[in-house]
């Protein structure tokens, strides 16, 4: 009868403990980027720095194209459905629809897939937004 007894508390007392320290997600963590890798003096450029790195992590089929989600970032439709759907906010660059989507803020993150986000993307779009979100 002990026996079971030591078992059953064994058990018992296995489960507490993995019950306690169980993998779970109460708190998101975001962290935000450093601009320390962008020159402060650089002139981001829409066409130059902005269009290529969305066009290979944004626009692609079954994302933001036409006929996908919003905004169509599809080669010459990027700033206009950036600028006239409410994504940008020269005001309050942090508070850009555009970059709260980059850095999880603002829901799902992205782009999707690691393989999709390059480490300097958050950082040019804040700095474009900063200066004023110019098409070019």
């Amino acid at each position: 009868m002990s026996r079971k007894i030591a078992i059953g508390l064994l058990l018992a007392s296995t489960i507490v403990l993995f019950g306690m320290y169980s993998c779970t997600k109460d708190v998101t963590v975001i962290i935000e980027p450093s601009l320390s890798s962008i020159p402060t003096n650089k002139t981001i450029s829409f066409a130059s720095d902005i269009v290529p790195i969305i066009s290979k992590s944004c626009a692609m089929t079954g994302c933001h194209v036409t006929g996908g989600k919003s905004p169509d970032l599809s080669d010459g439709k990027a700033f206009g459905s950036l600028s006239s759907g409410g994504y940008l906010n020269i005001a309050n660059p942090k508070s850009s629809k555009i970059y709260l989507s980059l850095t999880g803020k603002g829901g799902l993150l992205m782009p999707i897939g690691s393989v999709n986000n390059p480490s300097n993307l958050n950082n040019l779009i804040l700095m474009w937004v900063q200066q004023g979100a110019k098409n070019n």
